[in-house]
């Protein structure tokens, strides 16, 4: 949102032919805005809830191997996690040049249950953005990086695509993001349990295949919060089970209880 009020700050001076120091004035405050970001919560102690996926899954972009999980700290994403299948074993890891282009209903992840990971209030859905093609190509992943880079210009909701934002006291908030289109199952308002259905993993918002971005946060709006640690209960961790299918980097065999790091699989 700030970022786009940057760029209309930037043509409004061009166009309208506002005094220099008014037109720079509006330009300073949208690029500081910009830049803006909440206090970090990294010292905060884990929060422990439950895991919102069933089955068998990897990590991957897990804060058990790096802080920030996804590279930034923008849209509370520190400590986000991205779950997905594991590739069926002796895989290769690696992205063809050509391709990649693919129906999501090809992809196992694609249409697995969400659930909820801790009793609480819908405070946001979002269930109206298509499911779009998988980037699995160099070409395809090339294309992404445009298109996701004029996403970002409207702001989180385009990024995270449908998504689920439920709010469990004590400034706590669960964010579920590429949620399936129309397959949401809960409104705003609703209360509900830990464990309850609330949509399926799809693919939809800025995400090259089907999987389910979880993350939890200090607010409702991911644009002004700051994620926050956090822990799954009841997960069986084995260790030296790993996906050797997702890259060429040997994954890590130590376990950290309840957070797996990347391309550790897991039982929920």
């Amino acid at each position: 949102m700030w970022a786009c009020l940057f760029l209309v700050a930037v043509v409004a001076g061009l166009v309208l032919d506002l005094p220099i120091g008014v037109s720079s004035l509006i330009v300073f405050v949208s690029f500081a805005l910009c830049l803006a970001r909440p206090p970090r919560q990294d010292d905060r102690s884990p929060v422990e809830v439950g895991c919102p996926v069933r089955g068998r899954w990897t990590v991957v972009h897990s804060p058990a191997s790096d802080v920030p999980s996804h590279g930034v700290r923008g849209y509370a994403q520190s400590h986000a996690v991205d779950l997905i299948h594991p590739r069926p074993e002796g895989t290769e890891p690696g992205y063809p040049l050509f391709g990649g282009f693919e129906k999501p209903e090809g992809f196992t992840s694609f249409g697995e249950p969400i659930h909820a990971v801790a009793d609480g209030t819908v405070v946001t859905v979002v269930d109206g953005r298509r499911d779009h093609l998988t980037r699995t190509s160099w070409v395809a992943f090339a294309y992404m990086l445009v298109i996701d880079g004029l996403r970002d210009l409207g702001g989180p909701g385009a990024v995270v695509g449908n998504h689920v934002v439920v709010d469990h006291g004590d400034d706590v908030f669960s964010l579920y993001a590429h949620v399936r289109r129309g397959t949401a199952t809960v409104t705003a308002g609703d209360r509900i349990a830990e464990g309850d259905v609330i949509g399926q993993v799809g693919n939809s918002g800025n995400t090259s295949e089907p999987h389910l971005h979880f993350q939890l946060m200090d607010q409702a709006a991911p644009l002004r919060a700051a994620g926050l640690p956090m822990r799954f209960r009841g997960i069986d961790q084995p260790v030296g089970t790993v996906d050797r299918g997702w890259s060429r980097t040997e994954p890590a065999t130590a376990i950290e209880p309840g957070m797996p790091a990347n391309f550790q699989v897991f039982e929920a």
